[in-house]
């Protein structure tokens, strides 16, 4: 029987991250090289060890000027992933296969984001004097932001499938319940359903609490072989899988509008690759760290990374299934809805630290954790497990 050419054979050994901030008072740069020095302390490697360096695009930082802060003397391999909440675990992915490939032995997938302080990005688009791409059939329709592409999509799920706003404040109610236990998360008091409701309308049917903040901060994940991480002080997170995906209808966020099927999105193909190349199934998934920049999207990633059936979601969400103590935990942290938003970047030290057994609120079984990218958008995603 042949396995996947990546399955299992690298491992992060290292966590690194900055505190959040809505203002954090240091450059990206400065941030990034804090949250890299620490993923390397946590992993008893130093900075100059790093050969291989795997980013985000949008971020600012460039491979050089990190390598030359780092003390890198040969930077070995080293790529830049397209997109925002997509991209999550793209940065990761690269990582691994650059190490299993043997291009670098030890390789660092970063973030950093001053998105609290240095303003969203679609604020300046209306100046624009014409639009070009899948914006020309978004931004004349007033669908110039993310929330108010979900905001469109939440209202055809409602519609469809008789979810309600009190549906998606659930999500919110239960990732705060366990950012209560997080001494990071950035909101930490509880809420409940009808604070949700109760919270300022930002884009009909979202309101204020459905909504992740806009934060400052960074974060990093050493990755090397699986054979050098048993030498290493932190116990290996194996890679079970890691992949990117698409529907082929690039980047047209209002595409599951119009769809006949309103959840053909990206990560319905992304979960048949990934779980194949991890050589298990969606029952095998202990707990999911689901990209949640906006309550839905919780719903819609459940139903396309296969753990519910499709419209059947928001039952789940209601019936308690993805709070702490229910079938599936999701987003034990609290996730961008509580602890912090870095594009979901946090999603994946989450995944590392549940799988480690040092979590803030620590799952009884951690062998199998999904951590997931926006699914609406060309997504990516990674598998962990316990090295046996």
């Amino acid at each position: 029987m042949s396995t996947h050419p990546l399955r299992d054979k690298t491992a992060v050994v290292g966590i690194g991250s900055t505190n959040f901030a809505r203002n954090i008072g240091r450059t990206e740069h400065q941030t990034a090289i804090e949250a890299i020095t620490k993923a390397c302390a946590d992993a008893g490697l130093k900075t100059s060890d790093i050969d291989g360096i795997f980013r985000v695009d949008m971020d600012p930082n460039i491979e050089p000027d990190l390598s030359r802060s780092l003390g890198i003397k040969n930077l070995r391999s080293f790529a830049s992933y397209w997109g925002g909440g997509g991209a999550t675990a793209a940065p990761v992915m690269g990582a691994a296969m650059a190490v299993a490939t043997g291009q670098c032995d030890v390789a660092v997938a970063i973030r950093s984001r001053n998105r609290g302080s240095g303003g969203r990005p679609w604020s300046r688009e209306g100046a624009a004097p014409r639009m070009t791409g899948s914006k020309a059939f978004e931004f004349p329709y007033g669908l110039f932001n993310p929330v108010a592409w979900i905001a469109l999509q939440a209202r055809s799920y409602m519609h469809r499938y008789g979810a309600t706003p009190a549906t998606f404040a659930r999500v919110a109610v239960a990732q705060r319940a366990n950012a209560v236990h997080n001494p990071n998360a950035f909101y930490r008091d509880p809420i409940t359903v009808e604070d949700v409701l109760n919270s300022r309308m930002i884009a009909d049917p979202l309101h204020l609490l459905d909504c992740c903040p806009e934060m400052d901060a960074a974060m990093a994940v050493i990755v090397t072989s699986r054979e050098r991480a048993r030498d290493l002080q932190q116990k290996p997170v194996l890679i079970a899988g890691a992949v990117q995906g698409n529907n082929g209808r690039s980047n047209l966020h209002m595409s599951g509008v119009y769809s006949k099927d309103p959840l053909d999105y990206a990560a319905k193909y992304a979960a048949v690759d990934l779980y194949k190349a991890a050589g298990i199934t969606a029952k095998d998934i202990d707990a999911a760290m689901l990209y949640d920049m906006f309550s839905p999207v919780v719903i819609f990633g459940l139903e396309t990374w296969g753990f519910c059936k499709q419209g059947e979601g928001g039952a789940f969400v209601e019936s308690g299934g993805i709070d702490f103590d229910g079938p599936l935990p999701v987003n034990t942290h609290g996730g961008s809805l509580s602890e912090v938003y870095l594009h979901g970047f946090n999603h994946i030290l989450e995944g590392v630290r549940q799988v480690r057994g040092t979590a803030a609120r620590q799952l009884k079984k951690a062998d199998n954790i999904l951590c997931t990218a926006a699914p609406i958008a060309p997504t990516s995603a990674v598998i962990f497990r316990k090295d046996r």
